[in-house]
């Protein structure tokens, strides 16, 4: 058997004469960057996300940009975020030219260590950065709490967690801003890149939207220095159509990740094999399903012999890349954050997945695990 660690197929080929309608709209209406698609798209993602403004932007990693620099950060600066996370985390606060001052994880759901961030604040911190990763969110109150009394914003990484919720706040909803991605690979996915910004603030809001049109409101009259942030109608389209089925493949996901703990259990792997932490006051939409093991390289190499695709997320944490040398940090210095980076690993969990697929890849796991 064959089983893809995600099969886009699978997802496309239902509506596959909705998309391609919404692409066809777009051509006949020759409006390709922002306008009213754009438009259509944020108003439906405000409703959904119960916030004030959502503002589509090129791409998450440029949320984060667009998003600090709203705030006004740049040299001199600290953001306190996660050393273990997509590379845009990171790679955002140093773009400002801030420095990103690294903390270790919870190990037990990979979210920032909120007694971390704490003893990390300083009085150059200009903002903390949690990441709701694989789709679960960070424990937010703590991080309220921590960034209220230092006088500083959040901006929530929330690249991979649209629909998730922490005690029935929607993730991108609770900070400053909120940042989303629409890569491929998300559980609302673009045919391309593509990215939002949320706001409950009027006036953060307003300079999102000059940010990503080069800081112009009138065309070649500048009031800020931005960029070419803007999300693409055709993009906007895209997504306008797969957003109504968001919450029926997100629950899809979840029941694929009680049917996974169902399977380790009847096998006995629950020694060899930790699935993720399901907390109770948060909803977890698995954008990834992501295990920890012994010998996880080898683990893998087992799987993909029998056809299972499988990811590493994420091989070498923030204070151990080449790139943040300068930051000053040594192997050893979050070691929650290295465990994960040597032991875990992504298991197929789109919503197409089947029962027989899932036993399939059981099945493997536990041979490869004994």
């Amino acid at each position: 058997m064959h089983v893809p660690l995600l099969d886009l197929h699978a997802q496309f080929d239902p509506i596959r004469d909705e998309i391609l309608a919404a692409i066809t709209r777009v051509c006949d209406a020759q409006r390709f960057m922002l306008g009213p698609e754009v438009e259509a798209l944020e108003a439906e993602l405000c409703a959904d996300l119960g916030v004030r403004h959502a503002i589509g932007v090129s791409s998450g990693t440029d949320a984060l940009l667009v998003a600090l620099m709203a705030l006004g950060i740049g040299a001199g600066d600290e953001v306190v975020t996660s050393t273990y996370s997509f590379f845009a985390t990171a790679g955002s606060i140093a773009r400002t030219g801030a420095r990103a001052v690294l903390v270790d994880i919870d190990p037990a759901t990979f979210n920032l260590d909120a007694t971390a961030v704490a003893a990390a604040v300083t009085p150059r911190t200009r903002a903390i950065m949690p990441v709701h990763l694989f789709g679960q969110p960070a424990d937010m109150d703590p991080l309220i709490e921590i960034a209220a009394a230092a006088g500083v914003p959040i901006v929530e990484d929330a690249a991979q967690a649209i629909g998730a919720a922490y005690k029935g706040r929607s993730a991108g909803s609770m900070a400053a801003l909120g940042c989303f991605s629409f890569f491929p690979s998300k559980n609302l996915g673009a045919f391309g890149d593509g990215g939002l910004v949320t706001t409950n603030d009027d006036g953060l809001a307003r300079d999102v939207r000059l940010l990503r049109n080069h800081g112009a409101e009138q065309q070649y009259y500048h009031r800020l220095i931005g960029g070419n942030f803007r999300l693409d109608a055709l993009q906007a389209a895209v997504l306008r159509v797969k957003r109504p089925h968001l919450a029926a493949w997100t629950a899809a996901r979840q029941r694929n990740a009680e049917r996974y703990r169902q399977l380790f259990d009847e096998r006995g792997m629950a020694e060899r094999v930790q699935p993720p932490v399901s907390v109770p006051d948060r909803t977890h939409i698995y954008n990834q399903f992501v295990v920890r093991v012994a010998d996880r390289d080898r683990v893998k190499g087992a799987l993909e012999s029998r056809g299972i695709g499988t990811a590493i997320y994420y091989p070498v944490p923030f204070h151990l890349q080449e790139c943040f040398e300068s930051l000053g940090y040594r192997p050893g210095a979050f070691p929650h954050a290295e465990a994960a980076a040597r032991e875990t690993l992504a298991l197929p969990i789109f919503g197409e997945l089947t029962p027989d697929q899932q036993a399939y890849v059981a099945d493997a796991l536990d041979e490869a695990t004994r």
